[in-house]
């Protein structure tokens, strides 16, 4: 079940951070330059198909992951418990996530425009930042890095 639970969180982990890296890096860069927000809404549209579930998964198999690596929730967000901490940092970084893209779906993507297209730039780079420092931290618990 471990095996399982670390496959699709990894497949999920590179949706969700792949799909960020190209927004953010080719259609992106393509979208400001052409002042296009239908391209970014025939992008967004595409990928949300398969990110939000990619997401989902990593959200459900992480929790489940954690409860095995942490018995004690009360545990996930302790400084001084390393894998804790980590589990912690996880989660802040899904609470940020969280909290970008429903500022993008509730208040830019429906007004999105030529006029708004910068103020979406500023919901997908922090994002796809966000999504690497996921892959990061996640590493980190094989790795050794943050311990």
């Amino acid at each position: 079940m471990y095996g399982l639970l670390i496959l699709l969180h990894i497949l999920g982990a590179t949706v969700w951070t792949g799909g960020h890296l190209i927004l953010a890096f080719t259609i992106l860069p393509r979208v400001l330059r052409e002042r296009s927000p239908a391209e970014l809404l025939r992008f967004e549209s595409a990928y949300e198909r398969i990110g939000l579930p990619a997401l989902i998964i990593q959200v459900v198999t992480g929790l489940m992951l954690a409860y095995q690596l942490v018995p004690d929730p009360a545990r996930w967000v302790d400084p001084s418990d390393v894998t804790g901490r980590l589990i912690g940092v996880k989660l802040l970084l899904l609470a940020t996530t969280v909290c970008f893209a429903l500022d993008a779906r509730l208040r830019v993507i429906p007004n999105l425009s030529e006029a708004k297209l910068v103020s979406m730039a500023w919901h997908i780079i922090p994002v796809t930042l966000l999504s690497v420092l996921f892959v990061v931290v996640g590493a980190s618990f094989r790795t050794g890095w943050f311990y």
